[in-house]
């Protein structure tokens, strides 16, 4: 497929590459949002007046380097191919990749964790701030890491290049516009920014799980994660409907 990869613009002309486009904008959306979850965490640590600008940084490098990984599109493809052997294990460029992105999202989100218990347990400790190019370098790692799934994604969904490098622009400005109202909401609620955290511990888990090629028949691990998460997410917002109509009366007595 990949060598019949048309980079003309007739695609956009017909409703199936319309469609195509569509399709592929609310999968990267929805493949994007494990990314506003990491860029909102990392981005809380800033200085508030340096979020925004941390934010909008962050997204557009993603959108540099999903846009340069099509253009290298072959190449992505390729490294699904072993580069080594452990035993009768083969071990790909992308294993690579998802194994170790998925351990720095796992060590990184556990020790948010931590600090965050700390700021609980200790009144005199305080949460320390981060530089804005130690947010950057992470969430740059952190991209490009999720970016190599949204790229094979969108090779194959289509073979039209510029339906794909439509589809990650598109996607990523509609992430850019809600990353400030997603980071808002997690940071306002504190028992949110905990789920959020353990989510990014589990996309980590999955990551590792997905590079070590583990499968079990029957089951598939990112659709029970994410159910999972989604179910607990919507008992988090009822908890917190449930706890502004308490505190409301609480005042209004």
């Amino acid at each position: 497929m990949l060598a019949n990869i048309d980079f003309s613009f007739a695609p956009l002309l017909t409703s199936a590459g319309l469609v195509s486009l569509f399709t592929l904008v609310m999968l990267e959306i929805v493949l994007g949002i494990d990314n506003i979850i990491f860029i909102a965490i990392i981005c809380g640590r800033l200085p508030i007046e340096n979020q925004k600008r941390a934010r909008t940084i962050g997204l557009m490098l993603a959108l540099i380097m999903r846009v340069l990984l099509l253009m290298l599109i072959t190449e992505i493809a390729s490294m699904t191919n072993p580069l080594f052997y452990i035993k009768e294990f083969g071990v790909s460029g992308r294993d690579l990749i998802l194994f170790a992105g998925g351990w720095f999202l796992i060590i990184k989100t556990i020790i948010e964790i931590n600090h965050k218990f700390k700021i609980a347990d200790d009144k005199t400790y305080h949460e320390k701030k981060i530089t804005m190019m130690a947010a950057i370098i992470q969430i740059i790692i952190i991209d490009l890491v999720f970016s190599f799934d949204s790229i094979l994604t969108a090779v194959g969904l289509s073979s039209q290049i510029i339906i794909m490098i439509l589809a990650v622009v598109v996607s990523m400005f509609v992430m850019l516009f809600f990353a400030k109202y997603v980071s808002d909401f997690v940071n306002k609620y504190p028992t949110v920014k905990m789920l959020a955290l353990c989510f990014l511990v589990v996309i980590g888990a999955l990551l590792v799980i997905e590079s070590l090629h583990i499968h079990i028949e029957g089951i598939d691990f990112k659709s029970y994660a994410y159910v999972a998460m989604a179910f607990s997410l919507i008992v988090e917002l009822l908890n917190i409907r449930l706890r502004n109509v308490l505190d409301k009366k609480a005042n209004d007595d």
